[in-house]
């Protein structure tokens, strides 16, 4: 189970939902205000389900290497997840944006932290867990030819 590198992947893929469910996203400083206004994924409720789904399925598929097929389909399903994660926490941080703008406050400075690119990074470590189960698959395929 953990033997294969897909195994890892996942665990990693599992550990940066984690992170980017913790850390905030996005902080702006305001002219009014001196303390900064943060968007975190546990502040929206659909954001905070998108990772919680994220995190589980990459868990739960670690636990299915008996079934290499199912496997792979989580985790291509885990992979549109997770770019709903990151495009979702695009428009949060945009609807946050323009109501602090529309509430008539001036946005000094705005940033997006290091845990906002975090989707990426899970999306790219899905990509190499399900590579990993398709040449698995693959390789099985090809032995059972052989007998």
């Amino acid at each position: 189970m953990i033997q294969r590198i897909q195994s890892l992947y996942l665990l990693l893929a599992a550990a940066a939902g984690t992170a980017a469910l913790s850390f905030n996203l996005w902080k702006a400083t305001l002219s009014s205000n001196p303390n900064p206004v943060t968007v975190n994924a546990s502040s929206n409720y659909l954001l905070f389900v998108l990772y919680i789904i994220i995190i589980l399925l990459s868990i739960g598929t670690i636990f299915l290497y008996k079934k290499r097929k199912v496997q792979f389909r989580l985790s291509i399903f885990n992979i549109l997840f997770a770019f709903a994660a990151l495009a979702y926490q695009y428009v949060v941080v945009q609807k946050t944006a323009n109501k602090l703008t529309e509430g008539g406050t001036t946005i000094v400075s705005a940033s997006y932290l290091p845990a906002s690119f975090l989707p990426i990074v899970i999306i790219i470590l899905l990509f190499l867990a399900a590579r990993g189960m398709y040449k698995d698959e693959k390789l099985i395929k090809s032995l059972d030819r052989l007998r």
